[in-house]
């Protein structure tokens, strides 16, 4: 994947800041492009952040199957990774979370990326975790969304490792914590 700086300024700028907050004049200023050029590639602001997001989602899926396809122990490749994103400086949760949350249904285009990236998430996991079967690969899954979730609203870095355990229990390779008998 080449670097566009105009992409990079725009992925920088909403993650820190969100995307309404964030105005074009800022993302000139960030890009070093002129609005002319800016408009000429992407004629709206709705635009410029669905290919912000597209590109984000190749990248970021790219980094995580590095991290993952080859791995012998899946759930520590998986979960380890998340932890270590989840512990970056700038991370600020999951940026298709965050952009759905601030613009809802409201402009096509950005849902239309924020979907595709779940969805492309989801079948990546599913691929990987396919020969536990359909429904624990999908609750692995929904663990690694939910620790993407958590450690973006609470902070809480270790949401991966808690994730992690649990999906070594749905995988049958770790026994649940004793709960000590009640009197």
């Amino acid at each position: 994947m080449t670097a566009d700086p105009l992409l990079d300024a725009v992925e920088k700028l909403i993650n820190a800041h969100g995307v309404q907050a964030v105005g074009m004049d800022r993302v000139r200023a960030a890009s070093g492009l002129s609005l002319k050029r800016i408009y000429g590639l992407y004629p709206n602001k709705q635009r410029l952040v669905a290919a912000t997001l597209a590109r984000r989602d190749e990248r970021w899926r790219e980094e995580l199957a590095g991290a993952v396809d080859d791995a012998p122990d899946k759930v520590e490749a998986l979960f380890g990774w998340l932890g270590a994103w989840f512990a970056e400086p700038d991370f600020r949760g999951c940026l298709w979370v965050n952009v759905h949350g601030e613009l809802g249904g409201d402009h096509p285009e950005v849902l239309a990326q924020v979907r595709a990236h779940k969805v492309a998430f989801r079948d990546q996991v599913l691929g990987w975790f396919a020969d536990a079967g359909p429904e624990i690969a999908e609750e692995i899954w929904l663990l690694a969304e939910g620790a993407i979730v958590t450690a973006g609203i609470t902070g809480d870095v270790g949401a991966a490792s808690r994730a992690g355990r649990a999906a070594r229990r749905l995988l049958g390779g770790e026994a649940a914590p004793r709960r000590p008998r009640s009197p």
